[in-house]
């Protein structure tokens, strides 16, 4: 009996050491986290909320929403959303299928195709703004030079500039997503399309029956997170137009420059605030849609 009790109690004493160090491990890593989690509050958390807290007051919003160029600027950027994205991702999904081929003339037109995406925007944008340039931009030059054309204020004419700005935005985010779409055929078998030009399938029929099925889910994240981040492109516009002439090419994104220049930063965060409810419920959609799918 003695015996057995020693034995015991040794080992409930090992068991209480080993709890013992369990805990410690545990409180350690808390105090691993700790460092990461200041830096988060410092960076993330607090900027936040200190905007939120600027951009609180309801007369900011009254004078917000009162102001001309406001509604101007939420009107340019449902437009600029809608046509952008659309003609975006359909032009992604339409040249992925022709970066299949394996022809080294095709990857090597690939590597130029990316480089509007890699090369940081301000020298790329300052370089179309150059072109655009109605008194001696290489456009206008190049259509006198040919055909005696006068060519148009690009800049300077409300349309011309916010459809400018749409083709640049087009131009510059294509790429990145003709390469999402690119990774996402190239998952799909070959032996799918052996079999249906065995069956005797169009290539139509090859796309409709075999690529969209394949990479739906793909697409419909991709055009959802395309459009939060058209939603909040600052250089396409601010860099090629300065959201002129007149602030008639203002965005959402940019409009909070203008509040600043103005020395009203509560607008200016009240500006970027009002776009929330846009990007929540397009966040919201897509995280759900993904779960969605990951479960069937």
């Amino acid at each position: 009996m003695n015996t057995m009790t020693k034995i015991d109690e040794v080992a409930a004493g090992g068991s209480r050491a080993r709890i013992s160090t369990i805990s410690a491990w545990g409180a350690a890593r808390y105090l691993f986290l700790l460092p990461y989690l200041l830096i988060f509050f410092a960076f993330v958390v607090y900027p936040i909320a200190y905007g939120i807290s600027l951009g609180s007051n309801p007369d900011t919003y009254a004078d917000l929403f009162a102001d001309p160029i406001f509604r101007i600027a939420a009107f340019n950027t449902v437009v600029f959303v809608l046509v952008a994205v659309n003609i975006k991702m359909l032009l992604a999904l339409l040249i992925s299928g022709f970066f299949l081929n394996e022809q080294r003339w095709i990857k090597a037109l690939g590597l130029i195709f990316i480089l509007a995406w890699a090369v940081p925007s301000i020298s790329t944008i300052f370089s179309i703004k150059w072109m655009l340039n109605p008194e001696w931009g290489m456009l206008n030059s190049f259509l006198f030079n040919q055909f005696q054309i006068m060519g148009p204020s690009w800049l300077t004419e409300r349309w011309l500039a916010f459809g400018s700005a749409v083709v640049v935005h087009i131009w510059k985010y294509l790429p990145f997503w003709t390469l999402i779409l690119l990774a996402g055929r190239m998952t799909i078998p070959g032996e799918l399309y052996e079999a249906a030009n065995v069956d005797g399938a169009s290539a139509w029929q090859r796309f409709r029956f075999i690529t969209l099925p394949s990479i739906g889910l793909l697409y419909v994240s991709a055009t959802t997170l395309s459009m939060i981040w058209t939603l909040g492109d600052f250089n396409s516009i601010y860099l090629l137009t300065g959201g002129g002439p007149a602030d008639r090419t203002q965005v959402l994104a940019t409009l909070g420059m203008r509040y600043l220049r103005m020395d009203r930063v509560d607008m200016a965060i009240a500006a970027v605030i009002v776009a929330m409810p846009f990007i929540v419920p397009m966040m919201w959609f897509m995280m759900k849609y993904l779960s969605k799918e990951s479960r069937t």
